[in-house]
């Protein structure tokens, strides 16, 4: 493969206008985080470091450790702390990788590799349902959207309804509506109330039954097909339940809320339901006020970009001053109910949930990692009181979705094993050739009680990032996507990029996040001290240190350069069943302009850190919610040709229908004859 330069000329980042529209131009203010919490890495010595695990494992209990036998069904409660080894190459090649790196390209198309091929699973404005209209692009309307596949897809998951995976649920979330490229002349000072309300419906969550079809996946209708919306009731659940914070002039319960918004990733738990993470919710809530809790969740003054205020009190603070309060939870939903209500989970913490992922720990309790997507934000996990009832019964599966509403929250705290001079800020490797070293899991609440002084355990659900910074967790460089290795049980987390850190009045390079103005961001490896989920302590060590191959200031797990694929800014990570780690990005253009991908990446073997590109989208796109089956690989395309100076007047893009057609988010399935990897 030939790399290709990077030019010093081309402007890295997002378009503004997806900064606009996706997080409210979170990047363009100040970071919420401007907490004095120093990094421990600097202040602390190894030995220290550890001793304080100790401490704090001392003060939160330790587990008893029991096995349990996974279970068979087509939705089972799976045990994801496997102590199977990964599939062993026989040759030293790693399975499942097996492919020809796709070039990187600007090209408006999904490219893939020779061998392979592709098509439209499903795209915004699909019917769901026998009784939807086509969709019309210069027709909408809100009751249409309502019935059809929403907006900007982002996570995705493929559940199975038969135990060999031939009819499945496709579950996605919608994250953001971007309007001035869903309505020809949109007046954004001026929205009309019918563009308001087909935006409502186009947030949330689409559930379809998909069939296999010779690789192709095919919607069908479905009694399990559903929408989400912004006015679908949720179940608030948890310590938090009833607070007053929670309390509206329409909910004086705080126990019931309409819709979830922005969801970006998510996760399958072992009993078969979906979390969902709601991250850039400040943005769509306006006059806050001088509020300093409010403040440090990004939530400003003024008016919002959507004006969503005029047509509906609930998003102007000055009338509901609690309703903000009532988002940024994790959402789940049981897609094999049609009739459920989905609920919001406050035990898991409030703050921008980039996702949360589950696993079962080996006395049977569960444990759930997330990510706060900001600049300067942290690491969390949860673990539950009760433990995972197995089986797929419906009165199983209501006592697994309870597991989430008791439990211990956490905060993560990293400390380098380095002397902090040779951590300069360049990214270049320390004398000892890694970046690594101990962490701790901080406890911040369980149940009603508080171990933050200063804040009730009301406080702690509500205004999480507050505690956080209390008890002095680790700033890291936007905490993404979180997932555990289905065999070995270590944790790997995507830190996308912080362009922010090392600027005046910002915090420096740290060992976890060792380069100043990063653009292209981390991979981060983490396992918990005998491999037990359970335990407070751990050792962490990055595994990629991302950008082009060519910067020496990179590094691939140690792994030969000249043969890998370039990458920036990590967003979402997968496992194939070989225990290969997949991960797909929001470069935004970081490398030579280059489009998003996917790529895949062994993690054991001598072709660890062999890092090779799968796919990429079409321009202007982000490449969402990878799913990696034996048959199929899914991705979402999130936002093709939202660039800047385009919009539905003036597309620049025309995926996926081409000719003159208007650019749509869609799911696409990538398949080969055989199994992917065989």
């Amino acid at each position: 493969m030939r790399h290709l330069p990077l030019l010093a000329d081309h402007p890295p980042g997002r378009a503004a206008v997806t900064c606009e529209y996706r997080c409210g131009d979170a990047c363009f203010h100040d970071a919420p985080n401007t907490s004095d919490n120093p990094y421990f890495g600097d202040l602390l010595t190894r030995r220290t470091a550890i001793k304080a695990g100790v401490v704090v494992a001392a003060l939160a209990g330790t587990a008893t450790p029991a096995a349990a036998a996974p279970d068979s069904a087509p939705n089972p409660v799976r045990n994801a702390e496997s102590t199977a080894a990964p599939t062993a190459p026989p040759n030293g090649k790693a399975r499942g990788l097996d492919f020809r790196p796709v070039r990187p390209n600007t090209e408006d198309a999904v490219v893939v590799p020779d061998g392979y091929r592709q098509a439209i699973v499903i795209r915004w404005g699909d019917p769901l349902f026998p009784d939807a209209p086509a969709f019309d692009f210069d027709h909408q309307t809100a009751a249409a959207q309502a019935r059809q596949f929403g907006f900007n897809c982002d996570f995705a998951a493929l559940l199975p309804l038969d135990t060999l995976g031939r009819t499945n649920l496709l579950v996605t979330n919608h994250e953001y509506t971007s309007e001035s490229f869903m309505f020809r002349g949109y007046d954004p000072a001026n929205p009309t109330r019918e563009q308001v309300e087909i935006a409502w419906a186009a947030h949330g969550l689409s559930v379809v039954r998909v069939d296999h079809d010779n690789g192709r996946l095919k919607p069908k209708f479905s009694r399990h097909n559903r929408r989400i919306t912004l006015t679908t009731p949720f179940e608030v659940r948890g310590p938090a339940a009833g607070s007053d914070l929670l309390k509206t002039s329409a909910d004086p319960t705080g126990r019931t809320v309409l819709g979830t918004m922005n969801n970006c990733a998510g996760g399958v738990t072992p009993w078969g339901t979906i979390l969902s993470g709601e991250e850039n919710f400040n943005q769509y809530f306006a006059n806050a006020g001088t509020d300093p809790r409010r403040a440090r969740y990004g939530i400003t003054a003024g008016t919002t970009t959507r004006k969503w205020e005029r047509f509906d009190r609930r998003f102007d603070l000055a009338q509901e001053p609690n309703e903000a309060n009532r988002f940024g939870w994790v959402v789940e939903l049981d897609p094999n109910d049609p009739e459920s209500t989905p609920v919001k989970h406050t035990a898991l913490g409030r703050f921008k949930h980039e996702c949360a992922n589950v696993r079962i720990a080996r006395d049977g309790r569960v444990v759930a990692y997330s990510g706060d997507d900001e600049r300067f934000e942290y690491v969390y996990k949860f673990v539950s009181t009760g433990k995972v009832r197995r089986g797929d019964s419906r009165s199983a599966r209501r006592h697994n979705m309870a597991l989430l509403d008791d439990g211990t929250l956490y905060v993560a705290r990293f400390t380098g094993d380095s002397p902090p001079e040779e951590i300069d800020g360049t990214g270049k490797l320390p004398s000892d050739e890694e970046f690594d070293g101990r962490g701790e899991w901080i406890p911040l609440a369980r149940g009603d009680r508080s171990f933050v002084a200063g804040m009730t355990a009301e406080e702690v659900y509500v205004f999480t990032r507050l505690a956080a910074d209390e008890v002095g967790a680790t700033r890291m460089d936007r905490p993404e996507d979180i997932q555990t290795h289905p065999h070995t049980g270590t944790v790997y987390c995507a830190l996308s990029n912080n362009v922010d850190r090392g600027k005046p009045g910002k915090e420096g390079a740290t060992e976890p996040n060792p380069r100043v103005f990063n653009k292209h961001g981390q991979v981060l490896e983490l396992t918990e001290r005998g491999g037990d989920a359970l335990a407070l302590t751990f050792h962490w060590n990055l595994l990629l240190v991302c950008g082009d191959p060519e910067d020496p200031n990179t590094y691939f797990a140690g792994y030969d350069k000249s043969r890998v694929s370039p990458i920036s800014s990590p967003d979402n990570v997968a496992f194939d069943r070989h225990g290969n780690l997949w991960i797909s990005t929001d470069s935004a253009g970081a490398l030579n302009g280059l489009n998003d991908g996917l790529y895949g990446m062994p993690l054991h073997g001598p072709e660890r850190g062999h890092l090779k590109l799968f796919l990429t989208v079409p321009r202007g796109a982000e490449t969402c919610g990878p799913v990696i089956g034996e048959r199929v690989v899914t991705v979402c395309v999130q936002h093709p040709g939202e660039l800047d100076g385009a919009s539905a007047d003036d597309p620049a893009s025309h995926w996926p229908d081409g000719g003159g057609s208007q650019p749509r988010p869609s799911v696409v399935a990538v398949w080969r004859d055989g199994r992917i990897g065989d």
